[in-house]
């Protein structure tokens, strides 16, 4: 189906002190790593080749996805001397996605099944490159309220009213036009392109799809818990 880029070059600042020895795409989520749990998705969609874009820890990243045989996938590797942010490092990857386009981009940091064929299908026209967005689940429990009576409690729902950016894209070779040499796609790139009307959006409600982003202990906590209860409902259990 293609090729993906894994953006993987983070300090992982919010997770610290696990991501001062250990870069964030090797935490483990249950038995597996983050980066384990994402070429197995990848996979699962027909996409074979992965280009992990690194930076910060990169030798133990190398170090443990090698060539990615074991794992039934290809890897190679982009290397960033200087923290150049996700902007900067697809631009670094430009003779990549200029060849190779279009391409899936992944934040290094989340967990999911979403299927990314319709964000390359929807690249068509003036789109340039389409984003995966996923309905925002509050981090709070919410109160319904009547007049100043408090009627019924829901603990943290999801408000699919709002809609948020999954970390999961597309891109044809023309968004190498609008990438920094540093900074982050999502302050720089995407607002441009918008404003432009070449960003395409695609909604992946969950469920059925699943989708988390590790940002904090307690997710590489819930994760697996989260899994395995799918999982069992899936098998009917």
């Amino acid at each position: 189906m293609g090729v993906a880029l894994v953006l993987a070059g983070g300090f992982g600042k919010r997770l610290r002190p696990l991501t001062l020895e250990t870069p964030k795409v090797l935490l483990p989520i249950g038995s597996k790593t983050i980066i384990e749990h994402q070429i197995e998705w990848l996979r699962s969609y027909g996409i074979s080749e992965i280009f992990m874009l690194v930076g910060y820890l990169k030798e133990k990243i190398i170090e443990a996805l090698g060539s990615g045989a074991k794992h039934g996938v290809f890897i190679s590797y982009v290397v960033e001397d200087e923290p150049l942010g996700t902007g900067g490092a697809l631009r670094n990857a430009a003779h990549i996605i200029s060849k190779m386009e279009p391409v899936i981009v992944v934040n290094g940091d989340i967990v999911t099944d979403i299927d990314p064929r319709p964000l390359l299908r929807s690249l068509e026209g003036n789109i340039v490159a389409s984003i995966a967005l996923v309905p925002l689940k509050s981090p709070y429990g919410v109160v319904e309220v009547e007049g100043n009576l408090a009627r019924s409690f829901r603990e943290k729902p999801v408000l699919r009213d709002y809609w948020i950016n999954a970390g999961v894209y597309a891109m044809r070779r023309e968004v190498l036009e609008h990438l920094p040499a540093k900074g982050d796609i999502e302050k720089t790139t995407f607002p441009l392109l918008a404003a432009r009307g070449a960003l395409g959006a695609i909604k992946f409600d969950t469920p059925p799809y699943y989708w988390r982003s590790v940002d904090s202990p307690k997710d590489l906590e819930e994760i697996p818990k989260e899994l395995a209860e799918r999982a069992g409902g899936a098998a009917g259990i």
